[in-house]
């Protein structure tokens, strides 16, 4: 087996470049696999970070659903944290970010690192400035957007004033919300641009920790405000908004040590007629639904979940649970990708971007695919240990678990996208995500549609939906990146997929028989029940998978497992 791989590597290396004498082979492969040990040790790096934030963010939902019942104030804080959510999934995590880190990378390496902290000055006091503007102007037309977004007849629901603190229906109630929230949009803003400029560094650790800082804010402010609030005339949901402020400030300030770390003063700089400045908007604002569709997704699915009591929160839930290996995996790979494919393309290093790209993808597939797995098999449980109590009850934990067994589908789809997004960046090429978005969101606007009104089904074809459109926009954008890329090289994923697929079935029946084994032994109703039904075949499953990848020496599995350089 190692010979045959030599042999394909060597072959590839012969189509790629003039022919070298054979000596040169091994060092230039020994080079590139360090370069891959490299990117998966900060993908590590990111990817627990990344883990701890996630947990705290599951924590956080909990307390939502211990607190708050998937009814008008559940539905109402989710829906109105949506709002700014969106915007910030469109500026921050996607166009404003990836443009930054590109041209930044791009400026470094042509201009040199003073012109490219002049760049970071720019851009912070354009962003502080343009979103200042925005959130005023969000601000006093939050009912028209509460309207446009949330038309359907659950946000027409009356309440009692005497009872809901003076508000009369759900939509007052979202929209007071939204108006304390928008702020969020800002300093999640400057966090995003001060991650991406961590990272074009090399500094991957901080920077993915500091959304568990967002996460952690927001749950401490909002417990406190559940029991605050109500002493001002306040509804208690009111705590958890404020809180959202609060964490969205300490997402940006945790990052301040580090930038201040690496060189970087922060000095007001106005000139925006820069030529970098433009190279940025010119990549941003094309993106704006490039880099978004899961967002724009998310966003439409958010109309059709109006229609039903109780769907928006069961559907939040479900994706963000499914959100939890999307940012472990996904995220994290997608984040150590970004700056190394961007300073291979800004170096003419074709054959290194091919190398890594495909790198990346690899150890998605490896991680993601068990993943996805897990969550099929094991979703009633999870959501049951993680979300059931208090005012959450049973019948939540199967509403939100039917959910997550379709969003987990595309998990494949939403991580593949997130790298493959991130190859047409390294090129500067912002126009062709947007046409595939455009296509993909267009369908699933008409399968909600069909699915909701034609069909009558529940919220789980809300999901279905979005996985069907996700896992399509990634598939097209992999097949025009090959174009693209001239030569992109499949065949090493192919491979490592032909060895994962054994390795994923034995996981599934190791996972399937634990499951019937604690049905037989311990099926008392309670949450000891979940924690075993999670935690068991969690570990059976897992511990069967890494005997088998270890059995077929699959190397992603030992680079993820090295220490040291």
């Amino acid at each position: 087996m190692h010979l045959f791989v030599q042999w394909i590597i060597t072959i590839s290396f012969e189509r790629q470049s003039p022919r070298p004498e054979r000596k040169d082979i091994v060092p230039e492969k020994d080079k590139q696999d360090s370069k891959n040990r490299k990117a998966t040790r900060s993908t590590r790096i990111v990817g627990a970070a990344v883990m701890v934030s996630r947990v705290f963010g599951l924590i956080r939902e909990k307390v939502i659903a211990y607190y708050f019942s998937a009814g008008i104030a559940g539905d109402a804080f989710y829906a109105a944290f949506r709002i700014p959510n969106l915007f910030r999934d469109l500026f921050a995590e996607g166009a404003l970010s990836k443009a930054f880190v590109t041209t930044f990378m791009d400026t470094d390496h042509k201009d040199g690192e003073e012109a490219a902290w002049r760049l970071a000055n720019i851009i912070f006091t354009l962003t502080a400035l343009f979103l200042t503007g925005f959130t005023i102007i969000g601000i006093v037309i939050t009912p028209v957007i509460v309207d446009w977004m949330f038309a359907g007849k659950g946000f027409e629901l009356s309440l009692d004033p005497s009872e809901w603190y003076g508000f009369t229906s759900k939509r007052e109630l979202t929209i007071f919300l939204a108006r304390i929230m928008f702020p969020f949009l800002l300093l999640v803003s400057l966090a995003a641009i001060a991650m991406g400029l961590l990272n074009s560094r090399g500094r991957f650790g901080i920077p993915a920790l500091s959304s568990a800082f967002f996460n952690i804010g927001s749950l401490a402010l909002g417990v406190i405000g559940y029991y605050i609030a109500p002493g001002f005339d306040l509804p208690p949901v009111t705590g958890m908004a404020v809180g959202v402020l609060f964490g969205g400030f300490l997402q940006f300030a945790v990052q301040i040590p580090s930038m201040r770390a690496i060189g970087f003063r922060f000095r007001p700089d106005f000139h925006f007629r820069d030529a970098r400045v433009r190279q940025v908007l010119r990549l941003m604002l094309p993106a704006l639904l490039g880099v978004a569709a899961i967002q724009i997704n998310v966003f439409v699915n958010s109309i059709f979940a109006s229609q039903g009591e109780g769907w928006l929160t069961w559907i939040n839930r479900a994706f963000r649970l499914v959100h939890l290996p999307i940012g472990v995996f996904g995220v994290a790979i997608s984040t150590v990708a970004l700056p190394n494919l961007a300073r291979l393309i800004a170096e003419n290093d074709l054959d290194g971007y091919r190398a890594a790209f495909s790198h990346a993808m690899r150890l998605m597939f490896f991680l993601t695919i068990p993943a996805t797995i897990g969550l099929i098999l094991l979703a009633e449980p999870i959501c049951g240990l993680l979300f059931e109590g208090g005012k959450a009850t049973s019948f939540d934990t199967r509403q939100i678990a039917a959910a997550l067994q379709w969003y987990a589908l595309g998990l494949v789809g939403y991580s593949a996208m997130k790298i493959i997004t991130d190859g047409f960046y390294a090129f500067q090429d912002t126009r062709t995500p947007v046409l595939v978005s455009l296509l993909t969101v267009s369908i699933n606007i008409v399968l909600n549609y069909v699915f909701i009104f034609h069909f009558h089904f529940d919220h789980r074809s809300l999901a279905l939906a979005t996985t069907c459109t996700v896992t399509l926009n990634a598939v097209i954008l992999l097949i025009l990146l090959r174009r693209r890329a001239v030569r992109l090289n499949f065949s090493a994923a192919g491979r490592l997929l032909l060895r994962i697929i054994p390795a994923a079935a034995a996981l599934a029946l190791a996972i399937l028989g634990t499951r019937h084994g604690l049905r037989l032994l311990f099926d008392e109703p309670g949450m000891l029940r979940y924690l075993l039904h999670v935690l068991v075949p969690v570990l059976a499953g897992g511990s069967v998978y890494f005997v088998i990848c270890k059995l077929f020496k699959i190397k992603e599995l030992d680079e993820l497992l090295q220490r040291g350089s």
